[in-house]
Formats: C-alpha cells, structure tokens, sequence
C-alpha cells in the first residue's frame, strides 16, 4: 500500500524528480521575459507542452512558487519608502548604508529577501527567481490561487504514444462564459385579453387611416346619379305628351 507517499514516482527517483521539476518550473517562469520575435522566443509566453502526468505534478510545485512572491511584495512596498536610488558602492550609498534610513528599509525588507532565498533554493536560477518576483506577483496579486491551467492536447507524445498536456499561466487567453438568458413564453390567448381590455386613446385613433370618407364620397355619388336619372325621366315623358 502507498501509506504517506504522496504523488507520482514517475520512473524516477526523488533527486531526479526533484530536479526535473526545477528545470521545468524554470522553463515555464522564463517564457514570459522574450521579446516579441527575438530568436529563441516561446510561440506562446506562459506556455510549456508536456506529459499530463508531470504537468499535474509541476502544477502545485509552481503555484507554491508564486504564492513566495505574493508574500513577498507586502514586505518589498513597505521598505521602499525608505529605499535609495544611490549606485551601490558610491559614496551616496555609503552615508545612505550608515543611516537610520537603512535601518528603517532593512527591518520590513527582511522577510522579503527570506522568501527569495526559499524560492532559489527551489529554482536555482537567478533570473527566474527575478520574472517570478517582479512579473508574476503584480500578475496574480489580487488572485488567491489557481494561478495556472491545464490544458489537454489530442496529439500523442511521439516514440511511446503518451498523453501530452499543456501548462499555462492564466489571466490570458481566458475563455469568458456567457450567461444563457432563457426564452419568454408568450400565450396567445392573453395578448387577444390584453387587447380587448386596453381602451384607444385619441393618439391611437389618429394614427388610424380614416375609412369614412370614401363612403361618403361613394354615397354623394350614387345621389348624382339617380338624380340625372329622374330628370332623363321627366323628359321622356314630356316628349311623349307632346
């Protein structure tokens, strides 16, 4: 029975493993410092394709990684008020190093360069640990976890037909989910109720076409008419008197 061994061996053991994941972690951390088109640049910054089982195991070892940095940055914005722009080893710097002004930004600096420390002795790469503390912690500052994705890929690994999966930073290329608003059902049977009870209004009968004057106009018509047939009448009859 696997009592207390938690995660996956991976066919390796632990200082492989544990190297393999530092060297992954790095790779990942050290997408997003490319510039746009420069030679040796990621397709996508943020992205690396591996196997679905090391990338659910990289997860975790990455995400632990950023949460160092995020308790990092409280303790980086408090001491900067009493930082110095000075060259280091300048005579500026030296009279700031012998001041109360570095005593004030070395106290609240100091868990700050501890978690450094503790996500080198993870890494061991010195310019990863610098994107992770600068890019990633601003990135997901607002963010309590959940600060990557896993992503399943329908190609297979070439040589052993394994799983692939991809392994992103999220807060980019994020799917935004539209809520479904559900259709409103209409009785015929009420609308025919709700015309015969709503009165016209005057603003209504005025939009209406007007269908009484073409009656009276028909009506003063037919009136013409028998009248020129009276009087031809009357004329027929005196002729024959005559």
């Amino acid at each position: 029975m696997r009592h207390r061994m938690k995660g996956r061996k991976l066919g390796r053991n632990a200082s492989h493993r544990k190297a393999m994941f530092r060297n992954m972690a790095a790779s990942l951390i050290k997408t997003l410092d490319f510039e746009e088109g420069a030679e040796g640049a990621p397709k996508v910054p943020g992205r690396i394709v591996t196997t679905t089982a090391k990338a659910k195991e990289l997860r975790p070892f990455i995400e632990k990684l950023i949460t160092l940095a995020k308790k990092a940055q409280k303790h980086e914005a408090n001491a900067q008020e009493h930082a110095t722009t000075a060259e280091r080893g300048s005579s500026e710097w030296k009279s700031w190093r012998t001041s109360d002004e570095w005593t004030q930004w070395a106290q609240p600096i100091a868990p700050a360069v501890n978690y450094r420390r503790r996500a080198f002795s993870l890494l061991r790469d010195k310019e990863a640990v610098d994107i992770l503390f600068s890019i990633l912690a601003e990135r997901f500052s607002d963010r309590d976890g959940g600060y990557t994705r896993i992503v399943r890929l329908a190609a297979v690994r070439l040589g052993d037909a394994g799983e692939q999966a991809l392994i992103e930073f999220v807060g980019e290329r994020d799917r935004v989910k539209s809520k479904r608003v559900a259709p409103v059902v209409v009785d015929d049977e009420d609308d025919d109720e709700d015309d015969a009870e709503t009165p016209e209004t005057p603003e209504a009968a005025a939009d209406e076409p007007a269908t009484e004057e073409p009656v009276a106009e028909a009506s003063e018509s037919e009136e013409a008419s028998a009248a020129e047939d009276s009087a031809e009448a009357e004329v027929s009859e005196e002729e024959k008197t005559e």
